[in-house]
């Protein structure tokens, strides 16, 4: 008796695991990672602590003016004009997000809120990818920053590469889509699925002052709550694990890797840049450095392209908010692009 007594409990608590494990698991997995860094490397622990808070600060502007408009629009139903905006002829709508991509001051971490909100309220996949995949190469600052350290020559090309990866992805997407090869590509809960859903279909009048009725007043509490939860709890993830490569990843092995000239390097530079993710303003130096040191200007091109559009974060919010499929051709289009990019800009430099 006392035996069968003893064994109630565990189903109790397998039960509630599975529970907790369902529908928290993202924050488990960035507790225990945090758990055994710390009883491995307590400095190393605080370090990843430290870093992971300071990127979230750094990207709270962009969180809350996103996590903003995204309540704001569900409450007083401008989703649905938003929504009916990103719609119409498919090459103006692919070619206006690639080059709002490439020019838009977001980084690679401040655009994932933007496009969850964009998917959210049933932007067109097309459009959506070619905004996703142009923004995080290049922005206004990027560009000053880059023709400083690597030239105005260099910085050009790296935002024709971020435009042309942008039309190349949209475009892509757009007639796989026409195909019938990307029907459904959200995951389940997010948005209303397909181009634009029943926002489209069946749009509502917008009621603009949301917070006079209290049903609107709590649509926008809940939205912003649900939208605030999703976002940090992977961001979290991206960035504890973007610590822990960046810490245990020496620059040294990239620099080596990287070596050479030929198109080896570039292809080996668009390899390297998935996994060895570095903040676009800090791998500038280190591409300069490279440079100097004989590495083949393509293959730098190639490392900062598929380093940006294929960086943690972002990788990482893709996979949250679309289905396998979308993502592996997410990340086909990422290395294809910046290997043409990089071999362009090769085939350029040698002319």
């Amino acid at each position: 008796m006392d035996m069968t007594d003893s064994s109630l409990p565990q189903p109790r608590a397998t039960a509630l695991l599975r529970r907790l494990w369902k529908g928290h698991r993202i924050w488990m997995v960035s507790a225990m990672i945090l758990i055994v860094l710390a009883a491995f490397n307590a400095t190393q622990a605080r370090a990843t602590l430290l870093f992971t808070s300071d990127a979230l600060l750094s990207t709270a502007p962009f969180l809350l003016l996103s996590i903003g408009i995204a309540a704001w629009a569900t409450a007083t139903g401008a989703d649905n004009m938003i929504a009916r905006a990103f719609t119409g002829a498919p090459a103006l709508m692919i070619l206006l997000a690639a080059l709002a991509g490439g020019l838009s001051p977001f980084c690679s971490c401040g655009v994932i809120p933007l496009i969850a909100a964009l998917l959210a309220m049933g932007v067109p996949l097309s459009a959506v990818m070619a905004f996703w995949l142009a923004s995080p190469v290049m922005d206004p600052s990027m560009f000053i920053l880059t023709t400083g350290v690597l030239g105005l020559e260099f910085a050009i090309a790296k935002t024709l590469a971020a435009v042309c990866l942008g039309l190349m992805g949209g475009w892509v997407v757009h007639l796989m889509g026409r195909a019938g090869g990307l029907s459904d590509p959200l995951r389940d809960g997010i948005g209303n699925g397909g181009c634009g859903g029943s926002k489209l279909r069946a749009p509502k009048p917008v009621v603009w002052r949301f917070w006079s009725e209290p049903e609107r007043r709590a649509k926008f509490g809940r939205e912003a709550w649900n939208v605030t939860l999703f976002l940090l709890k992977w961001l979290t993830l991206a960035f504890i694990l973007e610590s822990l490569m960046l810490a245990f990843i020496p620059a040294e092995t990239i620099t080596q890797a990287l070596g050479g000239t030929g198109i080896g390097p570039i292809l080996l530079g668009t390899l390297v840049g998935v996994p060895a993710y570095l903040n676009g303003y800090a791998a500038l130096p280190l591409v300069g450095g490279l440079i100097g040191q004989g590495m083949a200007p393509g293959a730098g091109l190639a490392f900062l392209v598929a380093g940006g559009v294929t960086s943690l974060p972002a990788a990482i919010a893709v996979w949250a908010l679309v289905k396998p499929r979308v993502f592996a051709l997410y990340i086909a289009l990422s290395l294809s692009g910046a290997f043409a990019a990089g071999l362009l800009f090769q085939l350029w430099n040698m002319a």
